[in-house]
């Protein structure tokens, strides 16, 4: 893990969080600059991240690990300025189907750009990348060349392990330590397409205005954060979802209710999904028109993307678009073309 250089820095900022003191944005960053190039031992990473969240990360601290970690990517620039990402947190641990996945061919299908950023399970069955590999969609694929593919047919698999290759430096110690910490919700925060309008579902409510307030410093023109009153990372249809949506410096807090837009309660055993190649026929379900509460709960998570992105108004026209992708085959034509494309 060591760089050659000596983290200065990152001893710094555990003196800080030691005293359960706010580490100055500078030296945070410039820690997590110098745990990316290699240097600190894995028991100074592991001290910082238990000491942050110990004392509970502020929005000013989460911006500043997120620039740190950004300038150690591989990035591209999303040439659409209204391309959205469905990244969410997951670690909710309850076993969904891909739903932000499956909602992602849905906005392609609508006409919004994708840049979807995700990476393999963490705590579920199957991840998002998991899923996708096993529609037969290629996923290791340079950052550069998912850059050409969402140019060319408006969706593309970035996945998190090309995009930041110093995270080997942090994986380890993350893995070590079994407790959340700042690195379980930096993900959608770390887009290497940087793209410009997010919902981002999150496994805790907590986490949902402070997640906001930072994808707005980071550059975010429209984000949306949401949190399911039942635990999931993403709006709900099983009740309530608890939303923040930031815009132009400001945060505004929602909630959601799925009866208000017209979709029945689901129940949580209606949302289960199950292994990569189970969530996989799933999705193909969905997209080939299958109704029910799946499909509901795409639609709905879809039309959050599809709002954020500009496309519609609100919601409900949102959620009327989400359906007209999937009823006109525009939804699994653009699947197809991934799979196509990625295979190349």
């Amino acid at each position: 893990m060591r760089g050659g250089g000596r983290p200065v820095s990152v001893v710094k900022a555990i003196a800080y969080v030691v005293e359960a003191r706010e580490v100055p944005g500078p030296i945070l960053e410039t820690a997590f600059g110098e745990i990316m190039a290699g240097d600190g031992t894995p028991a100074q990473v592991a001290a910082l991240l238990v000491g942050l969240r110990m004392k509970g990360e502020t929005v000013d601290e989460i911006v500043a690990v997120a620039q740190a970690l950004r300038r150690s990517a591989e990035t591209v620039e999303a040439a659409d300025p209204r391309t959205v990402d469905t990244c969410g947190t997951g670690g909710t641990g309850l076993n969904t189907f891909s739903i932000s996945t499956t909602s992602a061919f849905v906005v392609a299908g609508a006409g919004i750009p994708v840049a979807k950023h995700g990476n393999r399970a963490a705590t579920s069955r199957a991840g998002s990348f998991d899923t996708l590999e096993a529609l037969g969609v290629g996923i290791d694929l340079s950052v550069k060349r998912c850059g050409e593919i969402l140019q060319s047919i408006g969706i593309a698999p970035f996945f998190a392990r090309t995009a930041h290759p110093a995270f080997r430096h942090l994986a380890p110690v993350r893995s070590e330590i079994g407790v959340r910490t700042l690195l379980n919700c930096l993900g959608p925060l770390l887009n290497p397409a940087g793209v410009r309008c997010q919902i981002v579902g999150v496994f805790s409510r907590s986490l949902v205005e402070p997640l906001a307030s930072a994808l707005g410093r980071l550059g975010c023109d429209r984000a949306l954060v949401v949190h399911g009153s039942d635990g999931l990372d993403e709006i709900t249809t099983t009740g309530p979802s608890h939303a923040a949506f930031a815009e132009a410096g400001r945060v505004e807090v929602l909630e959601i209710q799925p009866e208000d837009l017209g979709l029945e309660l689901a129940r949580p055993e209606d949302l289960t999904g199950g292994d990569a190649q189970q969530n996989a026929e799933i999705l193909r379900g969905i997209l080939a028109g299958e109704t029910g509460p799946r499909r509901d709960i795409v639609c709905l998570n879809a039309a959050g993307a599809l709002w954020v992105g500009r496309a519609v108004s609100g919601l409900p026209e949102g959620i009327e678009r989400a359906q007209e992708s999937i009823d006109s085959g525009a939804a699994s034509a653009k699947l197809e073309a991934l799979v196509a494309a990625t295979r190349v």
